[in-house]
């Protein structure tokens, strides 16, 4: 049942760039080192000390904003946006306010239309890709006993991309595709590893609904924006639950949700609860006081930069997903599972599809036996002990029952055996359809009344004297076997 009003949902996500070093200073960009060993006189923002801006994180941002269909401004300078926390040592953060490098771009993400797994492409809109400094971080005592905070300054200065999407979603699905699909991107171009539990990827949603009225002009209810969430479900949970939250306080006053009457809200998430709590009202661009960062010469890039960051992207995940469904005759679904593998899986199975002929099968096969293998292998397909050719060998000249297949994938897996011994180990011979035939005859004889019962109209009959002629021979195709019964049915 639908709700009785429209979620409307725009995402700010954080990237931490893959750089060795700190977006304005020379100390190390990593995570998990000992706390506060990871600082300098720039980070620490102490007097006399100047930054030096990052050249790599700078590319790999442009890379990112490309990857995004964005706009690239030949200009861009950088601002002092001013707030006051225990993890920003400086109180102001080195960002991007009005000149950003980049802006009005666009990502593509698909939704799933049906239960026959079939998707719809819509598109996201990008209002701007910029970089930034990033913040320390607040350890609480989560005792409950009122404990200190402690602060590691190692994250202050890691080079940050924010990426600022349109209210174009309208579920909490789409936001969590249009995450997924932000997160394999950046992945897929080498701009951040997006580890969620590391810090390198965090998401604000922000979240307001839309209560139709009888005069065609909706109330819109004001803008929370969710902070703290720290995984896609996370994101998902937190979204649907504002949404209602809203609509049950819509429903107690709608007059108060007229545009203009309430404040919007800045909420942190409660995972454990499964509830946002509102922390504070939400600042406007003004109290942050910005002005042009003086420390810091502009940014000028040219046409052969952005060429140069345009080349080093590569094949992008949708562009991939078209061109492996017309080339090898996969269906969206498919295509979409095999590139959410990322790159190295796609030119696996791209080896397998040429060698086998069939790309349809080859996507079949790595579906049953290879995901779920790397999955709990916990294991990349670099590292994998069955190369694609090894695999297209065992897809062409393999077991057609799909248990001989999987007990004979075992033990080319964990025994490292080729196919031809792992066929032997699993007791299945090589068959001809001669021998298939003459099993089909001699089952048949044996089975008058499986054949009287067929006569007689019960299809299901048949699968019983086919069933005896796989048992009598271990590893037949089952749809020759099949053929070949029906074929001798027909003779009696």
């Amino acid at each position: 049942m639908a709700e009785p009003y429209t979620i409307v949902i725009g995402l700010e996500i954080h990237v931490q760039l893959l750089t060795q070093t700190k977006l304005f200073c020379g100390c190390k960009n990593q995570f998990g080192l000992k706390p506060n060993t990871a600082t300098c006189p720039v980070c620490l923002g102490l007097p006399g000390s100047l930054p030096v801006m990052n050249r790599r994180a700078f590319d790999l941002a442009l890379r990112a904003a490309l990857a995004l269909n964005c706009s690239i401004a030949g200009f861009t300078k950088w601002d002092r946006k001013n707030y006051y926390y225990p993890d920003l040592p400086k109180n102001y953060q080195v960002s991007q306010y009005d000149l950003p490098f980049s802006h009005d771009g666009w990502l593509e993400i698909n939704i799933a239309k049906d239960v026959k797994k079939d998707y719809t492409p819509k598109k996201i809109g990008i209002i701007r890709a910029h970089l930034e400094e990033d913040a320390g971080k607040n350890l609480h005592d989560e005792s409950g006993k009122g404990g200190d905070t402690l602060v590691d300054l190692n994250r202050t200065g890691t080079p940050l991309l924010e990426i600022v999407s349109q209210p174009d979603m309208r579920a909490p699905e789409e936001a969590i595709a249009y995450l997924e699909e932000v997160r394999l991107m950046l992945r897929e171009i080498g701009v951040s590893d997006c580890e969620m539990q590391e810090g390198s990827l965090r998401c604000d949603a922000n979240v307001n609904i839309h209560v139709p009225q009888a005069d065609g002009k909706p109330h819109a209810t004001p803008l929370v924006e969710i902070k703290n969430l720290n995984s896609f479900k996370a994101v998902g949970r937190a979204i649907a639950y504002e949404a209602k939250r809203h609509y049950e306080e819509y429903k107690k006053n709608p007059e108060n949700f007229r545009f203009g009457k309430l404040l919007k809200t800045t909420a942190g998430w409660d995972d454990a609860r499964g509830i946002t709590v509102v922390q504070r009202h939400k600042e406007e661009a003004a109290d942050y006081r910005y002005f042009p960062e003086p420390d810091l010469v502009p940014v000028v890039v040219s046409e052969a930069e952005i060429a140069a960051a345009r080349a080093a992207m590569g094949e992008l995940p949708q562009a991939q997903r078209k061109r492996l469904a017309d080339q090898y005759g996969l269906t969206a679904y498919d295509a979409q599972v095999l590139t959410a593998k990322g790159r190295p899986v796609v030119a696996y199975f791209e080896e397998v599809a040429k060698l086998v002929g069939d790309g349809k099968t080859a996507a079949n096969r790595m579906s049953d036996l290879i995901y779920p293998a790397l999955t709990e292998r916990k294991e990349e397909i670099s590292a994998f002990p069955i190369s694609a050719t090894a695999f297209a060998e065992f897809v062409t000249n393999g077991p057609a029952n799909s248990q001989d297949r999987r007990d004979v994938f075992k033990l080319m897996l964990d025994e490292k055996l080729d196919l031809t011994a792992a066929k032997a180990k699993a007791g299945i011979k090589e068959v001809d359809e001669a021998t298939l035939r003459a099993a089909a005859v001699a089952a048949i004889a044996a089975n008058p009344k499986a054949v009287a019962d067929f006569r007689g109209g019960k299809d299901a009959a048949k699968m019983a004297l086919v069933g005896a002629v796989m048992k009598a021979n271990k590893g037949a195709p089952n749809d020759v076997v099949r053929r070949l019964v029906e074929e001798e049915l027909a003779k009696v």
